[in-house]
């Protein structure tokens, strides 16, 4: 989708100021919302990329001038009433009316350490080979979905160059719509600055982009000069 979150070549922000020494959150309720956020996350209701299609799809007046774990918070209770977890007025008033409903999984204080010891890995396998290589030149396709993606859309229509190929990875468009896995290869691609802002970009600089094979069409080869 194209929500507030994509911001990719766009101006009036402002610049990027980094926080030295930045803590992991910056207030008590912030732990909290990461903690309820992986407990309903593993509850096997969703999964992580429907999390990230609900937090992209928030207003964009709404995003831009939430924190971050606000942003998560707002997305949070759109999953669990849209889910029936909850009713509105439960969430208003922070009390419950009806019984809970079942989940597929209650995530217990002492499985925590170990389940995030073994990660979360998303790669899987895929049953034909890749259709590019390193250093193809490649097109990201154009495309404005109404569902999630990790396309950006900065990227959109322009060409690069495969620089990495890493494999078979679940796919967010399908995995976010609860419509299956669909792994696919997934690829690096290397776009210099000025084939994305044009010639007032810096010479030599680049950006790179993982990208999903649907993501992409091949380019044709350069001319030689």
């Amino acid at each position: 989708m194209n929500g507030g979150q994509d911001l990719g070549g766009m101006h009036g922000f402002g610049p990027v100021a980094p926080e030295a020494d930045e803590p992991r959150f910056h207030a008590a309720w912030e732990k909290r919302v990461f903690g309820l956020a992986m407990a309903m996350g593993l509850s096997g209701t969703w999964n992580l990329d429907a999390s990230r299609s609900a937090r992209e799809a928030l207003p964009p007046g709404e995003y831009l001038t939430s924190s971050y774990y606000a942003i998560w918070l707002k997305a949070l209770e759109s999953q669990v009433q849209a889910h029936g977890l909850v009713t509105p007025e439960e969430l208003a008033t922070g009390r419950g009316f009806v019984p809970a409903a079942p989940v597929k999984r209650v995530l217990r204080g002492e499985e925590v350490d170990p389940l995030f010891a073994r990660g979360f890995p998303s790669d899987r396998p895929v049953p034909d080979p890749a259709r590019f290589t390193v250093g193809d030149r490649v097109r990201a396709r154009i495309v404005n979905p109404v569902g999630h993606t990790r396309l950006p859309r900065y990227v959109r229509g322009r060409t690069g160059r495969i620089e990495a190929v890493h494999g078979g990875f679940v796919f967010p468009d399908t995995n976010a719509q609860f419509a299956g896995e669909a792994p696919q290869w997934l690829y690096t691609v290397r776009f210099a600055a000025r084939d994305l802002w044009g010639d007032q970009a810096e010479a030599g600089h680049a950006v790179s982009v993982n990208a999903f094979e649907s993501y992409l069409e091949p380019a044709e080869p350069e001319s030689a000069a």
